[in-house]
């Protein structure tokens, strides 16, 4: 015999009622039956869970652990039911994304918090990369958005344009190239560029803003960046809102450069026609859009 999990459902009627007239009144069941299904599952467990000798039902030291235990069955199967109601509701088991770490987190954090609001019942992941890595590992792993800076289009791929970001060329006051004029890209190429690693295993990807000298160093991500152009290890890009504060302090300062030290992008967040976004993406894509439409994210985002 298999436990019936209603036999627990039975046993907390009970000992809330304290009795097997009304526990049988409440249940809408024959009082025989509800002493018939105790017994059984006593029998089955080989433990007295009630002292029958008293006028209210109560429990035995041994029944109140079994149905401790009991309940914790109770509240899983509510939630099992729960969910299967919600995913027949239209929310998806699971939402992954793929972010590119040169855009701000603060706003997707925001969308995100809203979302448990919600009380969406969808696991989400996010995954940080950078550049081609961004795309590889959307594909490599069937994700359902990404955040990306660029990306190859694909005919099934739905991009939707988020608010420009800004870049610019920076390096430390004490650097060599801070006290430079117009300087030219010969001039760059003899100094040490500092670039964020492409995380994709696709060689053949290439950052079209770089410089193509000699001495480049590449970095994990934009934190080391940002510490390494403090210190004055070299020069490099940087999204504005990452270094706004320094520049106004004057720890870092642009790099007068003959072809331009700012330049934009377009940030898309993208799904795929392939893998069609159910109630959780779609509510996720709406909070994204939302928070990064906000006036004075970039502000926020520095914190």
């Amino acid at each position: 015999m298999k436990i019936d999990i209603e036999s627990f459902k039975v046993l907390q009627v009970l000992v809330e009622c304290g009795s097997f007239a009304a526990a049988a009144e409440k249940l809408h069941k024959a009082q025989s039956a509800i002493s018939y299904q105790v017994k059984k599952l006593e029998q089955h467990l080989g433990v007295t869970l009630f002292s029958r000798d008293k006028y209210r039902a109560e429990l035995t030291p041994e029944g109140r652990a079994i149905l401790a235990e009991g309940q914790k069955l109770l509240a899983q199967m509510a939630n099992i039911e729960h969910l299967a109601q919600s995913y027949s509701d239209g929310w998806e088991p699971r939402l992954e994304m793929v972010i590119d770490g040169a855009l701000p987190m603060e706003p997707i954090l925001v969308a995100l918090k809203r979302m448990a609001e919600h009380k969406v019942p969808t696991k989400i992941q996010l995954s940080v990369e950078f550049l081609g890595g961004v795309q590889h590992r959307f594909e490599r792993d069937k994700a359902n958005l990404m955040l990306v800076k660029d990306f190859r289009g694909a005919l099934q791929y739905d991009p939707r344009d988020l608010p420009e970001i800004a870049s610019v060329l920076v390096v430390s006051p004490a650097h060599r190239l801070a006290g430079m004029k117009q300087v030219q890209l010969h001039e760059l190429q003899q100094h040490v560029e500092l670039t964020i690693e492409d995380s994709s295993p696709d060689f053949g990807y290439q950052d079209d803003m770089q410089f193509g000298g000699d001495k480049v160093f590449y970095l994990s991500g934009f934190v080391m960046k940002k510490s390494a152009l403090l210190k004055g290890l070299g020069f490099g890009w940087m999204p504005d809102y990452l270094v706004e504060e320094e520049l106004k302090a004057g720890k870092l300062a642009r790099v007068d450069y003959a072809g331009g030290n700012r330049f934009t992008f377009t940030p898309r967040l993208v799904s795929t026609r392939e893998r069609p976004l159910g109630r959780a993406g779609q509510l996720f894509t709406q909070l994204i859009l939302e928070e990064f439409s906000r006036p004075g994210f970039y502000h926020d985002a520095l914190g």
